[in-house]
């Protein structure tokens, strides 16, 4: 294990060193996806709670774990919620298909075969979770597993400085890619709950069915409403939607008509009477 810890290390620094730049979290993201022969995504979640994508080394790894946190389910959801590693070697298995019914069939529509996901932390204590997306089915060996691991631990430590906040590298890659982006979420969730008149909560779960109702992630929806092009709110013209209420008829005036089928009914009763 020590041999390989050097190795993944070595595999890091190489990265860095090929940019010539300091090793960062980035250098250990890049190398856990080369060691596996797979694109490579680091999540984090500041709160244990919904996760979003810091750094991916390609478009559709970023794609699918904004994905992931729009619908609330996959392998790096699973992860965040509490789970161990998940390691899916096979998408279109019926187990997969059960326990993520919207995400697995969107993942192999992209030509993803295999997710591997791995908690990025401390115990209980989850920074966030490094996934790999890998073109073909198959298993993990022991000693791509391992390392795998030992490449989460290397994010951990890249992030984390010696005083226990983020390191300045790290701090940087959050500012660009994270902070902003999960700021507005929250910022949209708060004006659709004022909107719908319903709690945090249910406004997150409202922006998420608005989002693959529309094939979109959560922040493309977010910086809509943001941006005021989307409002959850009812127009008094508009059909009811979700979280409003659907307006009360206004009860029939006695001079009103009685309806057609009140007339049928009553045509019958005389000829039943006759």
């Amino acid at each position: 294990m020590a041999d390989r810890a050097i190795g993944v290390w070595l595999s890091i620094t190489a990265r860095a060193r090929s940019e010539g730049t300091a090793v960062g979290v980035r250098h250990a993201v890049t190398a856990s996806g080369e060691a596996i022969g797979a694109g490579a995504v680091l999540s984090m979640s500041t709160s244990g709670g919904s996760h979003e994508p810091v750094f991916a080394t390609d478009p559709r790894s970023d794609e699918l774990e904004d994905l992931q946190a729009t619908l609330g389910q996959g392998p790096s959801a699973d992860v965040i919620d509490g789970f161990g590693p998940v390691l899916e070697g096979e998408l279109t298995s019926t187990q997969a298909l059960e326990r993520w019914p919207e995400f697995s069939p969107a993942a192999t529509a992209r030509g993803v075969a295999a997710i591997f996901a791995v908690p990025v932390g401390v115990g209980a204590a989850r920074l966030g979770v490094l996934s790999l997306y890998r073109d073909w089915a198959g298993p993990l060996s022991t000693d791509q597993f391992n390392a795998l691991l030992l490449y989460a631990d290397a994010v951990l430590m890249l992030a984390l400085d010696e005083r226990g906040g983020l390191a300045p590298g790290a701090a940087d890659l959050l500012g660009e890619g994270f902070t902003a982006r999960r700021a507005e979420v929250h910022q949209a969730a708060g004006m659709a709950s004022v909107q719908l008149g319903v709690s945090l909560t249910d406004a997150l779960v409202a922006m998420r069915a608005r989002a693959y109702a529309e094939g979109r992630t959560i922040s493309q929806v977010a910086a809509d409403v943001v941006a005021r092009r989307l409002s959850f709110a009812l127009a008094e013209s508009s059909p009811p939607r979700w979280g409003a209420p659907i307006p009360d008829q206004p009860a029939a005036s006695s001079g009103d008509p009685p309806a057609p089928e009140n007339d049928q009914a009553e045509d019958e009763h005389r000829e039943g009477g006759e």
